[in-house]
């Protein structure tokens, strides 16, 4: 039974494609996700808990403001990076590799809302990196 590499091909692309797209929803998502984040910690410095000897210590507005910048730059590159520009692609996996970094950082402040961001900028790396789109 013969193959057709080209449909193969094409659905191939279709899915990374998808995935692409994803990864742009995604990482809105993360951003609008980020700001909220930063405005709670911004606005309500006492419902953050932090252990006192924490090496990377910031007091939480200042953390905030980090959270807040960052979440506002990750939506306009998703736009970008939904427009399918090659700055969108290429800043987007540079932001969400920050993102990993804030939030491994932000851990003892909230450390399971920080662990499930990271998963999330992984599958946005992963999509944009594994999307190869078509030459024109």
């Amino acid at each position: 039974m013969a193959h057709s590499s080209g449909n193969e091909s094409s659905l191939k692309q279709d899915v990374a494609a998808g995935t692409s797209i994803a990864a742009g929803i995604l990482l809105i998502v993360i951003g609008v996700l980020s700001i909220l984040q930063g405005i709670s910690a911004v606005a309500a410095d006492n419902l953050l808990v932090v252990t006192s000897d924490y090496i990377y210590k910031l007091n939480t507005t200042g953390w905030g403001w980090i959270h807040i910048i960052l979440g506002a730059i990750e939506i306009i590159v998703a736009i970008g990076l939904l427009a399918g520009t090659t700055w969108g692609r290429t800043a987007a996996l540079v932001l969400a590799s920050l993102s990993i970094i804030e939030n491994f950082l932000w851990i003892p402040y909230y450390p399971a809302w920080s662990l499930l961001i990271i998963a999330l900028d992984v599958v946005v790396i992963w999509a944009i990196a594994t999307y190869k789109p078509a030459k024109a």
